[in-house]
């Protein structure tokens, strides 16, 4: 059976029951994917024609005709049919590579937040928003966010030291300036995309604040003329950290507009009391046509991502890769 791939007009041979993500891998289509189990719904594309079949539950398939739009990773093949993809500037492809960094520095950000610096010995290329596997010892790895753009010196990200927790204790109590961290990636698709148009929202809990910043800083350097709105949320006072950056940012990028939203205690500063979906419900009634990138612990990605939706962002417009680092 043939599979034709708009826009490529490119023709796969493939067979009845194949996997159709399955089938755009084996044949080097650039298509976005992460979790592969049909959660993060990164793989979409829609069926240009032809019919295919889609996991609806564990027991059955359920088939899908023309203009039903459809996740790679969930359909089956099972008869000649046109699959149109997302347009080639959604889609980077960065080489996989696996270096081993030297620790420049590890510094504290909040009372449970440390900041580590990782020096390359040569180039990683990666999109602002990703993220990489980090290797401290054989039993100690864990997936954490670049908080930094591609640069030729160095990495950062931005670890929440979880109590008791296996790979964070380590790297709070026995990782030192000079250790070498075994570094592999790039991984994730919720990266940042240039060619955006239309208001951007970006909402951020915790941690996921570091891939958020990477994007606004890959914003800035592309000159990105979008209207640019920033939801960080933490859980009290002590936890808010990135604010000299924040400024800085706003500062230099005119259309950026920062939020920063604290869960428990008084309101203060130029702080929001409550939940950071809140704060986005209150603020904006209908935001179709925007995009979003969203990154935090999986409660409040999943809220937030639905809020977006009842918004009127298009589901495929939200970016949030079903990676969630645990932390421990």
């Amino acid at each position: 059976m043939k599979v034709t791939i708009v826009p490529l007009q490119r023709t796969l041979d493939a067979r009845a029951g194949d996997n159709l993500l399955d089938v755009l891998r084996a044949n080097e289509v650039p298509v976005s994917y992460s979790c592969m189990s049909g959660r993060c719904g990164t793989c979409r594309c829609r069926v240009a024609s032809g019919r295919v079949l889609t996991a609806g539950n564990a027991e059955s398939n359920a088939p899908v005709n023309n203009g039903e739009a459809v996740l790679a990773c969930q359909t089956t093949l099972v008869e000649d049919c046109a699959i149109e993809i997302p347009e080639m500037d959604e889609i980077v492809v960065h080489p996989a590579k696996i270096l081993k960094t030297t620790v420049l520095s590890i510094e504290n950000l909040t009372h449970d937040i440390k900041r580590l610096r990782l020096k390359l010995p040569k180039a990683f290329e990666f999109s602002p928003g990703q993220y990489a596997n980090l290797q401290f010892t054989p039993q100690h790895v864990r997936p954490y966010s670049m908080a930094v753009t591609q640069n030729p010196h160095e990495l950062e990200f931005h670890i929440r030291v979880v109590p008791d927790g296996r790979v964070t204790s380590y790297i709070a109590n026995d990782l030192k300036v000079g250790d070498s961290v075994r570094v592999s990636g790039p991984l994730g698709t919720a990266y940042l995309r240039r060619k955006t148009a239309g208001p951007i929202v970006c909402i951020a809990g915790g941690t996921g604040l570091a891939p958020i910043l990477a994007i606004l800083r890959g914003i800035e350097q592309a000159e990105m003329a979008n209207d640019v709105h920033v939801y960080f949320g933490v859980r009290s006072k002590a936890d808010v950290y990135g604010e000299p950056w924040l400024a800085e940012l706003q500062q230099r990028v005119k259309r950026m507009r920062f939020h920063v939203v604290v869960a428990s205690g008084k309101a203060a500063d130029d702080y929001r009391s409550g939940v950071v979906t809140q704060a986005v419900s209150d603020d904006w009634r209908d935001m179709k046509g925007w995009s979003a990138y969203v990154a935090g612990a999986p409660v409040m990605v999943d809220a937030a991502s639905l809020l977006l939706r009842q918004k009127g962002v298009a589901p495929e417009r939200i970016y949030a890769d079903a990676f969630h680092a645990s932390g421990v």
